[in-house]
């Protein structure tokens, strides 16, 4: 899925708002923030994560994980915190 400027800006400004729904702490990518990451899409579509990661490539390795796994569009990265996008496919 690509994304023009135009859609990641609003996605951007939308998120501005949001608080972080999922913490990756030091146990890294495990079976349960990988389903509550999935459930968090699913309901919202636009979410922030934070990662507790000091070493700045293992954040963007991490988001670079996320996203391939669930699918989702990386909108942005600012110090810990991400902000993911993925259509939902439910009835609105």
């Amino acid at each position: 899925m690509s994304m023009t400027s135009k859609e990641r800006q609003v996605f951007k400004a939308k998120a501005h708002a949001l608080k972080p729904v999922v913490i990756v702490g030091n146990q890294g990518l495990t079976e349960n923030v990988n389903m509550e990451i999935a459930r968090a899409l699913y309901d919202h579509e636009l979410i922030k994560i934070r990662i507790m990661a000091a070493d700045r490539q293992a954040k963007k390795d991490i988001f670079a994980e996320i996203g391939k796994i669930h699918k989702a569009e990386l909108i942005q990265l600012v110090g810990n915190i991400g902000v993911l996008y993925l259509k939902s496919d439910k009835a609105d």
